[in-house]
């Protein structure tokens, strides 16, 4: 493990922004469909900084620029276009998701007869299997990283190449408020990449439900640049909403 950084004064919510952006960086013109509170200030993040080329909408049907204002309408046959051929990059939530990236939006228990009925499956299927798709999970645990999803809604790397619908199928990273996952262990089974200051492997290993892939040096989640801070903190959550959702 490497040394405890130095910057004390960063919140573990902001490393779960600064770990959101990253999935977005060297995207180019791509729509980012940030789904949640902690990645829609990653992608904004994105934008202001190393990826400026990326497409922010106000999550119906308007392009908006960095101050919100609308600049183009985006029509639902134009948005679907952009998701079939590729050129859009979902950051999802995941009630479940397992080893493969398998993810679970729809229910709880037998989907026949569901203890909890979620929001169903929606366009998961669609997103894995058109355009690069990661994840977001505020609360690490046990209950979300599974070892067997109790529905697939998005489709993970083994049931893709299972079905042999791998061409566009991608999942870049998924980021908790633990630490920061790949899909680069054996068979595209999901490794540990990062993890956040103060958080320990031993402790991401006992909150995950399946063995997990962890590298015997495994770094820690990069820091903010001062610039990077000032517009989390000034610009993009004056009001410090990031705080509530993951609490360091």
């Amino acid at each position: 493990m490497t040394t405890t950084p130095t910057t004390a004064t960063v919140t573990r919510a902001e490393y779960c922004v600064i770990a959101c952006a990253e999935a977005w960086r060297d995207n180019g013109e791509v729509l980012a469909s940030p789904m949640g509170l902690i990645p829609s200030f990653g992608a904004r993040l994105a934008k202001r900084t190393f990826s400026p080329d990326l497409l922010l909408t106000d999550g119906e049907a308007m392009l908006v620029g960095l101050d919100g204002t609308a600049e183009g309408w985006l029509p639902y046959r134009r948005h679907l276009t952009m998701v079939t051929g590729g050129r859009r990059h979902v950051m999802m939530g995941a009630s479940q998701i397992d080893r493969f990236g398998n993810q679970n939006i729809s229910c709880i228990g037998d989907w026949q007869r569901p203890a909890r009925q979620l929001l169903g499956v929606r366009g998961a299927p669609v997103n894995t299997l058109n355009n690069p798709v990661s994840y977001w999970v505020p609360k690490h645990s046990t209950r979300v990283f599974v070892e067997r999803v109790d529905m697939v809604s998005g489709v993970g790397y083994d049931r893709a190449e299972a079905a042999g619908v791998t061409r566009f199928h991608h999942l870049p990273r998924v980021v908790s408020d633990l630490g920061v996952f790949d899909f680069g262990g054996p068979g595209h089974a999901m490794q540990l990449a990062s993890v956040h200051p103060g958080v320990t492997v031993e402790e991401v290993r006992a909150a995950t439900g399946f063995e997990l892939t962890v590298a015997e040096e495994v770094p820690y989640t990069r820091e903010p640049t001062p610039d990077e801070l000032r517009l989390i903190r000034e610009v993009i959550d004056p009001e410090g909403l990031r705080e509530r959702e993951v609490r360091g």
